[in-house]
């Protein structure tokens, strides 16, 4: 581990809180100055900590050098490289904020965000040059900085840097001295979007100072880290990331997910941890490398941001061995609860089932309609209470007011706790489907459906017909070979869930569609349902 350097000096330095320590600077300051030692890792690329220190410093320099500073918004659409690391400390160093832009939504959400958070500047990935053209067509914005040459998004696309000025030549020419942090603690470090698959989406305002709190902590672990980041950076990847950094550890960088590289990766480079949505760490269990893949280095799967089922947990504990960690959150709320590895029981479907306990210094609350708190074992509303909760929503005091109340943040999930504390994620509000009779948890249902032996993964939503009505569909991949039907289905479901839970509709299909993080898709899914019945 490095120790900590003097703080660095500058001409041009504002004046900022001296007392104040930038996460930025305490990840900085963590890299490892080992020889030899390379802090990213991505394809045939390896930097060591001066190599990336310098890179920081001088994006820094070269974006002051184009206005970026406290107040303003640098929105990026870049996917999984060290120069999406680098650039967002740079920004970050100099006080401003960074908007992050899930790459796969549409053109139409992605514009509409960056001119909601008032971008100031816009760093394209080459890679992504295409789609970049297209949203610096539609936002007018101060400066367009494209992160290296490239050519653009295929179809003929014009060079990436036909965009705009080219940020890595620009910064190569600056000073890579230290450079004094600009942030203060109350100022805003990033604006973080809901994937936006149920309307607009929500801007997470988040300052330096809830940085600082290391609201992921939970989730370091250990040392001497090899993380693979196999996620998207734009999502909770990213902010993992900073720990392992920060701890002296190395991050593996891939651009895009796929099960066969993810097990070949971990052989190769002796990943230790690796963060998974459970449809990505069901696509690595299915694979037929699983089974032959040394992952004798692996100490932690971490899993969560959907839920998960128990059978599939179970089938992969005793394929992997108890090295996995579910973590329940949100970004309104920070991490809320774990579920730890030697909770990891395969035997033990009610344990989990749910999404552990409550992490120290976190409060939970289950809660009616009304506001009241419920008893143990009951269904209601998740709260939580914890100095790891977001400053509001961007421009949106109406939503902030409704979901902030009185120091607590009201989730817009459905649980319970047990007596020993643990808490069970029952289903979002938005996604518990009204039926005749009461309500149909569609995670419950999800959970259910996966102890067939036909069935692989599922998704199970809503979908309005005639007369406002919901009806309960199910999209199933089904494990090959198995010949299940819906007719099957149907009377599993009936025979141990009762007739409310038998879904209107069964589907199958090769492969669920999933956002950017990993997610099952279930705007999508409701739209083909919609197109079907047409």
């Amino acid at each position: 581990m490095s120790t900590s350097q003097a703080r660095p000096t500058d001409p041009s330095d504002d004046g900022g809180d001296r007392e104040f320590r930038n996460y930025v600077e305490i990840v900085l300051d963590g890299l490892s100055d080992e020889p030899g030692q390379e802090v990213l890792v991505s394809g045939e690329r390896r930097l060591g900590a001066a190599e990336f220190r310098s890179l920081v410093y001088r994006l820094a320099r070269a974006l002051r050098e184009r206005g970026v500073e406290r107040g303003r918004t640098v929105t990026l659409l870049c996917g999984n490289i060290p120069e999406t690391v680098a650039v967002r400390y740079a920004v970050n160093l100099l006080g401003a904020h960074f908007n992050h832009l899930y790459i796969r939504l549409g053109t139409d959400v992605q514009a509409r965000i960056m001119a909601d958070v008032e971008t100031y500047a816009f760093i394209v990935d080459p890679r992504l040059a295409e789609r970049g053209a297209a949203l610096a067509a539609a936002v007018p914005v101060k400066h367009v900085l494209v992160l290296g040459e490239g050519a653009g998004g295929g179809g003929g696309a014009a060079p990436a840097l036909a965009l705009g000025e080219d940020l890595l030549a620009l910064a190569a020419a600056r000073s890579d001295a230290p450079l004094p942090s600009a942030a203060r603690p109350e100022d805003l470090c990033f604006i973080r979007h809901s994937g936006g698959t149920t309307g607009h989406p929500k801007g997470i305002r988040s300052t330096f100072a809830r940085m600082q709190g290391n609201w992921l902590a939970a989730l370091i672990t250990g040392e001497r880290r090899r993380d693979l980041v196999c996620t998207p950076l734009s999502h909770a990847a990213g902010f993992v990331a900073d720990g392992t950094l920060a701890s002296g550890g190395t991050v593996v960088l891939h651009y895009a997910f796929d099960p066969g590289e993810v097990l070949a990766t971990v052989a190769r480079e002796r990943i230790t941890d690796v963060f998974l949505l459970p449809p990505l760490l069901y696509q690595v269990l299915d694979h037929p490398d699983a089974a032959s893949t040394d992952i004798s280095s692996l100490r932690r799967i971490t899993y969560g941001g959907t839920p998960s089922s128990p059978v599939r947990i179970a089938e992969a504990v005793r394929r992997f061995g108890r090295v996995f960690q579910q973590a329940y959150g949100q970004f309104e709320a920070g991490i809320v609860s774990v579920l730890r590895p030697d909770e990891h029981d395969p035997d033990r479907l009610d344990l989990l089932r749910t999404a552990g306990r409550p992490v120290d210094g976190v409060e939970v609350e289950i809660r009616d309609q009304a506001g009241n708190a419920l008893p143990v074992g009951e269904v209601g509303e998740i709260c939580v209470r914890s100095e790891n909760a977001m400053e509001g929503y961007w421009k949106n005091p109406e939503l902030t007011a409704e979901v902030l109340r009185d120091g607590w943040v009201h989730t817009g999930d459905l649980g319970r706790l047990d007596d020993h504390g643990y808490l069970a994620v029952v289903d979002r509000i938005k996604d518990m489907i009204a039926v005749v009779g009461g309500h149909v948890y569609t995670t419950e249902l999800e959970d259910f459906l996966h102890t067939h032996p036909g069935v692989r993964q599922c998704a199970v939503y809503g979908v309005r017909g005639e007369g406002g009505h919901e009806r309960v569909h199910a999209t199933v991949v089904p494990v090959p070979g198995t010949g299940v039907t819906a007719q099957e289905l149907r009377a599993t479901v009936l025979a141990g869930r009762g007739e409310m839970y038998v879904p209107d509709v069964i589907d199958f299909t090769d492969a669920l569609p999933l956002t950017d993080t990993g997610k099952p898709d279930k705007k999508e899914l409701r739209l083909r349902a919609a197109a079907a019945a047409s």
